[in-house]
């Protein structure tokens, strides 16, 4: 039990025992941004995983609601087993270690998993829960930006923007983000990508995880996470089938706002251009704050996207300097 610091240890120690009885294994898992840990219980041969939520830091209570709700529309997610919302400790379902990314070391070819993760996609999409989600709007895509300036820039890339420039990024970037707020809102996993998506030892349907910060937001979000993903690089030819495929299964409230596939794909990169921008400043402050040091070798990726994001948008780099600073040597 030694993954835990001694208050949470002994107190883990203490509520498992009394859910699944004694003799529980304790391992560690890959940890997440957040102060989120995960560890895997194993009693009997069964293997559980426990989500260790450090009251004052993570709420629990976002986890279950939309945990509850995504089951009751049919999306795979984790069974619940136990719950001490007092300590901040939840007794999951275990999908396994096989993520989408580990899948796809050995099976090249993500047709099947993109199949059903657009499947998966169609069923949260189309069912708005019975409690509020947060708004997803232009106000917060703005502050997100802000992680680029304010981690990006100054701790990799080692240029501190002036507050013009500041004004000027924003300025510039104002019409896209505007763009993206004006699409029809529809339930929003936040983070559906394929470190979030499992193949559990049963196989498919992918096991969907960490979504408890879901939002109302953009219709393009979710899809823009899951093909321009920051932790893969498909080709533009497979993205634009798979886009073609979901705008064609789009309810008519939300195809009917684009005139063609073609004006859906250019939103779907914008937002993606978004979403990078936001990415990578996450990345560099969960190295520089949090001490995640590791996240420092996805930014490479994250910003290659960036680089084909603007090209393929016609966003002029004299208009988006910093967007195009370079990690300092």
């Amino acid at each position: 039990m030694n993954n835990f610091p001694d208050t949470r240890r002994i107190a883990a120690h203490q509520w498992v025992a009394g859910v699944l009885g004694n003799n529980c294994t304790i391992r560690s898992l890959a940890g997440d941004a957040s102060f989120r840990r995960y560890f895997r219980i194993s009693h009997q041969g069964e293997p559980f995983v426990l989500m260790d939520a450090p009251p004052g830091k993570e709420d629990v209570e976002p986890f279950l609601n939309v945990r509850r709700w995504l089951e009751t529309v049919g999306v795979r997610v984790p069974h619940l087993i136990a719950e001490d919302i007092c300590h901040g400790f939840l007794l999951l379902e275990d999908f396994g270690d096989v993520t989408w990314a580990v899948h796809l070391r050995d099976n090249p070819d993500p047709s099947c998993l993109l199949e059903d993760a657009i499947r998966q996609l169609g069923l949260l999409q189309s069912h708005v829960p019975d409690f509020d989600l947060t708004v997803f709007d232009e106000i917060r895509m703005r502050n997100e930006c802000d992680l680029y300036l304010d981690w990006y820039l100054p701790y990799v890339a080692a240029y501190k923007p002036s507050a013009d420039e500041r004004r000027s990024f924003h300025n510039a970037l104002a019409p896209m983000l505007a763009d993206i707020a004006a699409l029809p809102r529809v339930p929003v996993h936040l983070d559906y990508h394929s470190r979030n998506l499992m193949l559990p030892e049963g196989g498919l349907p992918l096991g969907v995880i960490d979504f408890q910060d879901a939002v109302m937001g953009p219709v393009t979000y979710d899809l823009a996470s899951l093909l321009y993903d920051c932790y893969q690089d498909y080709s533009e030819a497979m993205r634009r089938m798979w886009s073609l495929r979901y705008f064609e299964l789009l309810p008519h409230k939300s195809g009917s706002f684009f005139t063609d596939s073609a004006a859906w794909h250019r939103v779907l990169r914008l937002t993606a251009l978004q979403r990078h921008i936001k990415a990578i400043g996450i990345f560099s402050r969960l190295a520089y704050r949090d001490g995640k040091h590791q996240f420092l070798d996805e930014i490479p990726l994250a910003r290659k996207h960036l680089r084909e994001e603007m090209q393929a948008l016609g966003a002029a780099g004299h208009e988006h300097p910093l967007l195009l600073k370079e990690p300092a040597a």
